[in-house]
Order: C-alpha cells, then structure tokens, then sequence
C-alpha cells in the first residue's frame, strides 16, 4: 500500500465572461417579447405573465456577480439564449478534451510530471458530450498517456468521488500517478430562460495530480489523509436528458431535459448532510474542526457556504478560512471546489489541514482531507 499525495493541479477558464446586468438585459429582453407575444392569453388567465431578473435579486440569491462560458453571444441573443458550440469532426479533438488538455497541463507542470510519469486518466464531470467512446480516452490520446481512462459522473460531486477513485488506484499500486479532469460546460443544460435558475453556471475545467507519495517532487504536494463519500436518492436536482429521448417523442424539449432543481429544498436538505458528513470524516480521523486551516467547499450558492462553515465551526467563517470564487466563476459544478483549491493553497504552511468539499444532485457528497507537505 503506498501514501498518496496531490501534488498539482489546474485550471482552464474561458476567454468569455458574462455579468449579471449583461445575463438580466438578455433575460428580460426576452421576458418583454414574451408577454407581448401573449397578451391576450395572459389577460384571459390561459398563461402566465413572466417576472424579470435583477443583478441585485441574483446577487442576493447566490452571491454570483459574474461567470466564464465557452460562448457568449449565443446566451445572450434573446432569440437564442443557448450556447452555441459548433459540431466537430470525429479527427478533431472534442470541446471536453480541448478543456482538459489546457488545464492538465498546467497541473502537470506545477507537479513536475510529463505524461510519461501517469499510468491513468479519469474524466469526471456533470455533463458528458457523448456515450463512447470515453472522453477519458480522448484526453489520454491527446496527451500521449499510455495506460488506462475512463468517465465518470457523480454531477457536483464528481471531483471528489473522482480523488477517491484514482486514490485508490495509486494506493493499491494499480497506477504511479492518475490525472483526474473536470471539463464543465454547464452553461449547455441550464435553461436561460428561467428566472430562478439562468443565472446559476459558468463554464470551466479543473485538473488534478494524485501520485505516490515516494514519487513525488512537488513544492505543492498535499497529503490524502483520507476521503469520505456518501449518496442518497433525491429528485430535487435532476436532468432527465438522455438517449432514451428519441424513444419518447411526448419528452422531446420538455424542461426537465435541462437542469430543474427545487432550490429551497436542496438548502435545507444539503447543508446539514454536509455539515455531517465532515465533522464525522474528521472525528474518524481523530482530528477537530478546529484544526482545519481551510475548507475549499462546493460554490453553487454562498448562503450554502456560509451555513455549512457556520455549522461546522460554530460561527461564521473568516474569508481566508472558507474562500469564495463563485462570484466571478458561478456555479461550475464539480470543478467548483477544485478552483477553490486551485486558487487558494499557496499561502498554507507546511503541516496545515484542509477539507474539500463538494455536494450536489443525488444527493452526492464527497470529502477529501488534505495536509499541505
């Protein structure tokens, strides 16, 4: 059995950003043609006026300002409002694969890897763009990794279930080293026009190195002191898109085949499962809540965060101790919290313990324990 360690990861964040004014103009633009377009059958009852957005009601309700997509014009177009991401040629490297590469690369640089040193390759992610073959294998192609790859989705989750995976390869000896990508175009399932929800995601990916401890040379390294997973079946968080849906011509564009949550109930649900579930890996551990220097939690929503840190530690946490990136990132899934980590790990000193946290549609919830080498 060998110790494990994370000793580099990455980030790949789009060119485009898009703000909330720009994200509300776009929303109401197309609310006004709405209620123009149906009137009359709004005046008779047969169908409901739609609200308009605010910047101040999304930043009240997330704590997002802005977020990163892959395209731009196409959300906003009032006409439009989907991201517009051109077909591909099977020659060419897919969008997934194009994300993965920029930031596995820079994970491997800051763990002082090439791909001759990684044995596998694990995508883990919300959304895949196909059935086969495995993105995975795609990015193991690109990069000329030689061994294994495979897909996984485990939604917001899917990071840390993805750690546990390929801590578990390396541990057992399976792999020297597993490269473990997060590729998230949220914005592709997110219906724009929804007010409660058209706000929610952006787009990027995150890229981690789990090695052998013995192997690795890292200045970045930190310990995987342990990992901890739980699900439980819940509707709340739900896309029911698939191939099935050709079979099902009556399902074809209904709104479930995008992103539906019922929000009010994942807050109430998730925060204190969350909260549990690391109080509980950490006493398993013979550690406190209080010698955690850092939780890189899930950024879906900073009431979320701010409620799970204030149940954990009893007050609310310091900026330093529960750092936020949503509010220019927005939701991105299960790459959240891997920008979090990403972001915010530098300053730790030596010996310093941290948490990474992700929760989400399942319900999923993963955490990872982490001492700074």
């Amino acid at each position: 059995m060998h110790n494990v360690v994370i000793s580099g990861t990455g980030l790949y964040t789009p060119a485009n950003s898009i703000s909330n004014d720009e994200l509300v103009e776009s929303f109401n633009a197309y609310v006004q043609q709405f209620n123009a377009d149906n009137a009359a059958a709004i005046a008779s009852g047969e169908v409901e006026a739609l609200t308009e957005s605010s910047s101040a009601f999304i930043e009240r309700a997330s704590g997002i300002k802005s977020r990163f997509v892959v395209d731009k014009d196409g959300i906003l177009d009032p006409k439009r409002m989907t991201p517009r991401i051109a077909e591909r040629s099977n020659e060419q490297w897919g969008i997934l694969c194009e994300m993965a590469i920029a930031a596995a690369e820079q994970a491997l640089a800051r763990a002082g890897k090439t791909a001759a040193d990684i044995d596998g390759v694990i995508v883990a992610c919300s959304n895949l763009q196909r059935a086969y073959p495995a993105v995975a294998i795609e990015v193991q192609a690109a990069l000329g990794i030689q061994g294994f790859g495979y897909d996984m989705n485990v939604a917001c989750s899917s990071a840390t279930f993805g750690i546990q995976a390929a801590s578990n390869s390396v541990q057992l000896g399976q792999a020297r080293a597993v490269l473990m990508v997060n590729p998230e175009v949220c914005t592709g399932h997110l219906n724009f026009r929804d007010r409660d929800s058209h706000f929610i995601f952006g787009d990027a990916c995150t890229a981690v190195i789990i090695e052998r401890a013995d192997l690795a040379t890292s200045k970045h390294q930190f310990d995987i002191v342990g990992t901890k997973l739980l699900t439980q079946f819940s509707n709340n968080i739900r896309n029911n898109f698939g191939f099935l849906n050709r079979a099902a011509e009556e399902g074809i564009g209904a709104r479930d085949k995008l992103f539906v949550q019922e929000g009010r109930k994942v807050f109430k649900e998730v925060c204190p499962m969350v909260a549990e579930l690391i109080a509980v890996h950490l006493q398993e551990h013979q550690l406190n809540v209080s010698d955690v220097k850092r939780f890189w939690l899930h950024q879906a929503n900073l009431n979320m965060n701010l409620l799970i840190a204030r149940k954990l530690l009893g007050r609310d946490a310091e900026p330093h101790e529960a750092p936020v990136i949503l509010d220019s990132y927005a939701n991105t899934s299960s790459a959240g919290s891997v920008i979090a980590l990403h972001k915010h790990q530098d300053d730790l000193p030596s010996g310093a313990l941290g948490v990474l946290s992700s929760f989400g549609a399942g319900y999923s919830i993963g955490s990872v324990i982490l001492r700074k080498h």
